[in-house]
Formats: structure tokens, C-alpha cells, sequence
């Protein structure tokens, strides 16, 4: 197990279009145990795949009480829509607040590889829709509806 470096929102493999992940080899399970211990060092909530620049449809969410590995993820529903502050790994420093869905139903893979369907309400739902839209290229800041000044990010953190 390793601690992976975190790509910024300057690199443009976070513009890209992850890759579907055809087997769950050895490989997969080593950068799956590697994000694991980069998610846990950074005190993130989620992190992709393609944030340690690996472009697999491979994200992680770790709420505290116990990590959800999603591979090769699929949105079946949203529900509802919450304004929420958001930040993100890989734009340190940056937080905005979006639109969230309230609720989220996904099924995805396990490293067992067998699908699963889970169903996710406020924060796990955030947690989904952020790391899925890193899946497809999209960065918090591109639904941000407004981006917390340096004097506004001070009164709220």
C-alpha cells in the first residue's frame, strides 16, 4: 500500500472520460488499497480514480463508518435538489456551494465483482454525484453556483 500523490485541477486528466474497468485483477485491487490509504491520509469524504491519475471508472467514499468501493458506477435515479458547500481534493483550497441532489440510487461494482444497488440521502448522495462526475470529467467548480471568496471561506471554515 502506498500514499498516491492527488492531482489539481491544472492537470487535464481530470477533463477526461474515465475508462470502463474490464477485470478486477491484482492490479485493480493494489490501486484500490492505494486510494485507500489516500483517502484516509488526506481526510477526504470520496476520491477517484483519475484524482491519482488513473483514468478507471473506479471512485471511493469513506463517510466513517465503513468505505464503499464503487467500480464501474451507474446513476439509476436522483431525487430532490439541495444547495450544499462543497470542496474537493483536487482543487485544495477552492469550496463552492452547489445543487445536489437530496437523494441518489447507483449500483456499481464490489472488488468481489458483484453489482450492487445502494441508495444514498444528503451527504452520500453528494458524495456519489461528486466522485461519479469526476468519473465523467466534470469538476465540482463547473456546477458550482457560487465560489467562496478568500474573506467569505475564512467566516465559514
Amino acid at each position: 500500500m502506498a500514499f498516491l500523490n492527488i492531482v489539481t485541477s491544472e492537470n487535464e486528466i481530470l477533463r477526461k472520460r474515465s475508462r470502463e474497468v474490464i477485470m478486477i485483477d491484482e492490479r485493480t485491487l493494489r490501486l484500490i488499497d492505494d486510494m485507500k490509504d489516500t483517502l484516509s491520509k488526506s481526510g477526504g469524504v470520496g476520491l477517484a480514480a483519475v484524482q491519482v491519475g488513473v483514468l478507471k471508472r473506479i471512485f471511493l467514499i469513506d463517510m466513517g463508518k465503513n468505505l464503499i468501493v464503487f467500480i464501474n458506477p451507474v446513476i439509476l435515479e436522483t431525487d430532490g435538489e439541495r444547495e450544499v458547500l462543497e470542496g474537493c481534493l483536487s482543487c485544495p483550497g477552492q469550496w463552492g456551494y452547489t445543487k445536489r441532489p437530496i437523494k441518489v440510487k447507483a449500483e456499481a461494482t464490489n472488488i468481489q465483482g458483484e453489482r450492487f444497488v445502494i441508495e444514498g440521502e444528503e451527504l452520500l448522495a453528494q458524495a456519489i454525484i461528486h466522485e461519479y462526475n469526476h468519473l465523467e470529467g466534470k469538476l465540482f467548480t463547473d456546477d458550482a453556483i457560487h465560489m467562496l471568496t478568500e474573506k467569505e471561506l475564512e467566516e465559514h471554515l
